[in-house]
């Protein structure tokens, strides 16, 4: 890894400790990785704003719980599927070029053709009388659209969660981590900027997708270019610090990797908390969603809307940024770490409370005049959604990708794919199967706000499980941190 022995080094000092404590000799490094980032997110931020947009004022929000349970969810698995299969037949370097290339390839095909002629693509089945098979029927019948929204869910896992912080994870020390990867957040947030002030001015989904594929032209080349001339610079990399697996040693098939991953308690308790921000995040998104949709019901002013979303969750990851580069150096991992779930507990209820009550809060509220009940949901969703994301991105991720980096290589390439992809997944569908159950099986005939108060006792119960998953990592993190430093 980095050498940060060198002689002469001194700690930071003053306000250079708390916004950038970065030596002037590793920006070589630092930089192109933090830009990585910065266009991975962008592209992130651009499809999820516009996949919502396209499946929410299409489809309707009540579309999404059964898009992510039952498209989702197959497709991160048969994902991780291919991604076992290419680990084991190319390199590390071969498989990011295939992927990336991939998902280019789609949504320069979205571009051209699905996006332009997507009623002429479109099924119908609306003389199906059934219901329950109208709604699963739906996402097959606007399949351009539905498999937009699967290829912008793929990219959050694929090249958020694994790809970036895998390669991230191999290159970098966890002393160097504990500077670096909140900083990274710091630089590669402008992003959820750019992105919402895109969102604004861009009114086609066809134009987003091409400025998808430019950026994925800019990963590739960043990502060549460390490999090529930064990663070969000793001070930045030393691949002596890798152990070396045996020439001789077969590479483990897809059903051994994850009987060896299930036998890990540790990677138990990263799912934990992956599946838990899943589950409880989803919860509330897709009821304010619906509620957003009452308040801006045409494509263009929901997808402006989510663009105000990104810029002020720009604004927020920034600023947590700092504050929780500071707390990851500052303060133990298991403070850091307990940060993330307490915002979102704490910012959900308030949500699920205007909503509960929201007949006792319009008559209040309605008589300052100028202001609906709709109006704060909206706006309060908003805020839960801003402040829950930028604890994560500050703090949520940092934290769970240092829990990686005393792991064995084994753990770090197959575990974390299954743990982030599946796991990931696992999570927003798992708040998608709660929600669908709820409406299509156990309170057939209600819609989510009906069944608010339901979903709130499901989304604490959720939070407990994290609080419990955070607590018995921190000790297991603990103990194979010592073991990695010696």
């Amino acid at each position: 890894m980095a050498n940060n022995k060198k002689a002469g080094i001194q700690e930071f000092t003053g306000l250079r400790s708390v916004l950038w404590p970065i030596y002037n000799w590793e920006l070589k490094k630092f930089l192109p990785m933090a830009f990585m980032m910065m266009c991975i997110l962008l592209n992130y931020s651009l499809l999820r704003a516009t996949k919502d947009a396209l499946v929410v004022t299409n489809m309707g929000a009540e579309a999404i719980p059964t898009l992510k349970l039952w498209f989702v969810l197959p497709a991160a698995v048969l994902f991780m599927v291919i991604y076992s299969k290419l680990s084991n037949a190319f390199s590390k370097n071969t498989v990011f070029y295939i992927i990336v290339s991939s998902f280019m390839i789609y949504f320069a095909l979205f571009a051209m053709i699905l996006y332009p002629f997507h009623q002429s693509l479109s099924i119908n089945f609306s003389n199906v009388s059934n219901e329950f098979a109208q709604k699963l029927l739906l996402p097959i019948g606007g399949w351009a659209f539905s498999s937009f929204y699967v290829m912008a869910e793929l990219w959050g896992s694929a090249m958020v969660s694994l790809m970036f912080w895998r390669f991230a994870n191999d290159v970098t020390s966890l002393k160097e981590s504990k500077r670096f990867y909140a900083m990274f957040g710091f630089i590669a947030n402008i992003a959820l900027i750019v992105s919402g002030e895109t969102l604004k001015v861009i009114k086609g989904a066809n134009l987003i997708a091409w400025l998808t594929v430019l950026s994925c032209f800019a990963i590739i080349f960043i990502y060549y270019w460390l490999n090529a001339y930064v990663l070969t610079d000793p001070r930045f990399f030393n691949p002596d610090d890798i152990k070396k697996p045996k020439k001789n040693k077969e590479k483990l098939s897809l059903g051994e990797s994850f009987k060896y991953i299930l036998g890990s308690k540790y990677l138990g308790f990263i799912v934990l908390l992956i599946v838990s921000y899943g589950i409880s995040i989803n919860l509330v998104e897709v009821m304010w969603k619906g509620q957003a949709k009452l308040l801006y019901p045409s494509e263009a002013a929901f997808s402006g809307f989510m663009g105000g979303l990104q810029t002020w969750t720009g604004i927020a990851s920034i600023v947590f940024m700092l504050i929780g580069a500071n707390i990851l150096r500052r303060c133990s991992w298991f403070t850091a770490a307990m940060a993330t779930p307490f915002m979102i507990f704490l910012t959900g209820l308030i949500f699920f409370a205007c909503i509960v009550f929201k007949d006792s809060l319009a008559i209040v509220i309605e008589s300052f005049g100028g202001i609906t009940i709709l109006g704060v949901i909206t706006w309060v969703g908003l805020l839960q959604n801003v402040l829950s994301k930028g604890t994560k991105y500050s703090l949520f991720d940092p934290t769970k990708e240092m829990s990686y980096i005393p792991l064995d290589d084994e753990l770090k390439s197959k575990g974390k794919a299954a743990v982030d992809v599946i796991g990931g997944r696992a999570g927003k569908s798992g708040g998608a199967a709660i929600q669908f159950l709820l409406l299509n099986v156990i309170f057939v005939g209600s819609s989510l706000v009906q069944l608010a108060p339901v979903i709130a006792l499901v989304f604490v119960l959720i939070l407990l499980i994290w609080f419990f998953a955070v607590s018995g990592l921190n000790k297991e993190f603990l103990k194979l941190s010592e073991k990695h430093d010696e």
